[in-house]
């Protein structure tokens, strides 16, 4: 069979349908989460685990309320990482949580 018209990839075609089927906003969220250990570093990312976003703002859970402090006192720095891994604004804050990491 013949192809018609200009080829396109899967990747570049994925972020349209996702629009169009108003799955955007879930597709960014997972993107941010895929990127969290790279962007924190391996230092930060033991002790912070996201747990998702809702709107604008990106929910983490913490250790201890020593590492609770750490990460809100990186807190610019890290949403800047995000931004920087991801290509495009991540999320307009960070929100913190003492809880397990391994769910």
């Amino acid at each position: 069979m013949a192809r018609r018209g200009k080829s396109e990839t899967l990747g570049s075609l994925i972020p349209s349908v996702l629009d169009d089927l108003g799955l955007d906003r879930s597709s960014s969220g997972l993107r941010l989460i895929r990127v969290w250990d790279e962007a924190l570093g391996p230092h930060l990312a033991a002790h912070c685990r996201p747990d998702g976003v809702r709107g604008d703002v990106l929910y983490a859970r913490v250790s201890d309320s020593a590492w609770m402090q750490r990460i809100q006192l990186e807190k610019l720095t890290i949403l800047e990482r995000l931004e920087a891994a991801l290509g495009e604004p991540a999320a307009r804050d960070l929100r913190l949580r003492i809880g397990p990491l391994d769910l």
